[in-house]
């Protein structure tokens, strides 16, 4: 029973939402509208969840000394400062519960929680985005060895595409007649963006779409019930 009813919960759940789509009248609107209020506040209690997780996951690693222990005591200050900063003097729009703080936005220019986020957060998200470019352009270097009929024809569009987006590109290919200036590295640089790498991401997507579908119709139907701890 503990199983059968959240099963039937979400098989409920799951039909309303979809007929709500096509017959967008009472009382399917009205009752799809009803069940997205109240995942808005199940959404609330799951990031309440996952902070106590956060808290719990960091302290035991802490506790036993695993390795990087080290790392967890700089996570758990920077949440509980963050927390901390934005519950008090609130955030650029928004009043904490000290006030907006003005005797320390005449010092830092800001409230506490919008400098920490604007000079610290920021920073380390370019930080760490500019290392995942080094990890791109590793990862390319490999897929564009040519091993095979696919890996060539990825390297061929890599270089057109890369040398048409570059001035050097089009010095290149700057003496071919205007009759046939489709052959211009710009340009095919733009037909290749424009056509085969548009089809492409749309497969993607669609498939990505299907795949979607399939997983939904498997959870509401009680195929998929790795959600209730079960395999």
């Amino acid at each position: 029973m503990k199983r059968n009813i959240p099963l039937i919960i979400t098989f409920l759940v799951g039909i309303t939402v979809i007929f709500s789509e096509f017959i967008p009248h009472y009382p399917f609107g009205m009752l799809s509208g009803e069940l997205e209020n109240w995942f808005l506040i199940i959404s609330g209690f799951a990031i309440l969840l996952g902070q106590l997780s956060l808290f719990k996951v960091n302290i035991l690693k802490i506790k036993f000394k695993k390795e990087n222990w080290q790392y967890s005591v700089i996570t758990l200050i920077s949440v509980v400062v963050m927390i901390g900063t934005g519950l008090l003097w609130g955030t650029k729009d928004n009043t904490g519960i000290l006030g907006n703080g003005d005797q320390i936005i005449a010092v830092m220019g800001s409230k506490p929680f919008d400098y920490l986020f604007d000079n610290v957060y920021q920073h380390l998200q370019a930080t760490m985005f500019s290392l995942l470019a080094f990890f791109i352009a590793s990862a390319a270097y490999r897929a564009f060895i040519a091993r095979t009929t696919e890996s060539n024809l990825l390297l061929i569009a890599a270089i057109l595409v890369m040398l048409g987006n570059t001035s050097l590109g089009s010095f290149l290919t700057s003496w071919i007649p205007e009759a046939i200036s489709f052959l211009h590295l710009p340009k095919l640089a733009e037909f290749i963006m424009k056509y085969p790498t548009t089809a492409g991401q749309r497969a993607i997507m669609i498939g990505a779409g299907l795949g979607i579908i399939g997983s939904s119709l498997r959870i509401i139907l009680g195929i998929e019930r790795s959600y209730l701890g079960g395999k």
